[in-house]
């Protein structure tokens, strides 16, 4: 370590791990607001923040399937917040925002924009059901950052029209539920179908239409909204790309 510099805390890892999970990868440079703001508010130099984050991109085995090996001297500390992040979503997403919110002086409702009058009003159940929403909502935000805020069948890259959908359904996979290669970013009548199996995504990452849908010939829309995308590659993300075996489990879900 050079003269000057100060020890990275476990906390301060926490808040770039949430950070690194919320950007776009294009995004990862001093010049970000988001990256700069962070500085601030833990009293560290935007280049210090964005060297972190490319640290934490050498422990991401989706950039290690695409050769980009992220910085090389990342330490141990690193690599141990990395694994306790990537290996319990569900837990540490949540405490990853509630410290977010100390450090901006603020309460966790008001950072993630929760509206009161939905919440109860106080006890254990207000805590799950905060905890479930603010977990739900980044999953949303680091799964579309991951695709840089594109449908991956279509390549719409508008958000208001995306969900964060997932391969495996919520109900059936509580510990991978906020992982986010088991999440697509995906339009809303897209979803729909891969979600009650009329189109999958093959374990090489194409586009499958089921055969109710293939065998229709005499709607239009169909074949606009269908048919076209059949066998097409999708929309690959920048990282967390999807899990080859919640594919293999949605594959054996189409309908024939």
């Amino acid at each position: 370590m050079k003269k000057g510099q100060r020890l990275w805390t476990q906390d301060e890892l926490l808040l770039a791990i949430n950070l690194y999970c919320k950007l776009p990868f294009g995004k990862i440079h001093r010049l970000n607001p988001e990256i700069i703001h962070l500085a601030r508010l833990i009293d560290r130099t935007p280049n210090s923040i964005s060297y972190k984050l490319v640290n934490f991109a050498s422990f991401d085995p989706s950039l290690q399937a695409r050769g980009i090996k992220g910085a090389v001297n990342a330490s141990k500390l690193d690599k141990k917040i990395w694994n306790e992040f990537f290996n319990n979503w569900e837990s540490l997403s949540f405490e990853s925002e509630k410290l977010r919110a100390q450090y901006e002086k603020t309460t966790i409702e008001k950072l993630n924009e929760l509206n009161e009058v939905d919440l109860p009003k106080e006890g254990n159940t207000r805590e799950q059901v905060i905890q479930a929403r603010v977990n739900q909502l980044f999953f949303r935000n680091t799964v579309l950052a991951a695709y840089n805020y594109t449908c991956c069948i279509t390549g719409i890259n508008q958000p208001e029209l995306l969900v964060a959908g997932h391969i495996r359904p919520w109900k059936d996979d509580k510990k991978n539920r906020l992982n986010p290669r088991n999440g697509i970013a995906i339009n809303g009548l897209h979803d729909k179908a891969f979600e009650n199996g009329l189109m999958t995504i093959t374990t090489d990452c194409k586009i499958k239409i089921s055969h109710l849908l293939m065998k229709k010939r005499d709607q239009k829309i169909i074949h606009e909204y269908f048919k076209v995308f059949d066998g097409k590659p999708i929309h690959l993300p920048s990282r967390f790309l999807p899990d080859i075996e919640f594919l293999k489990d949605h594959n054996e879900k189409l309908r024939s």
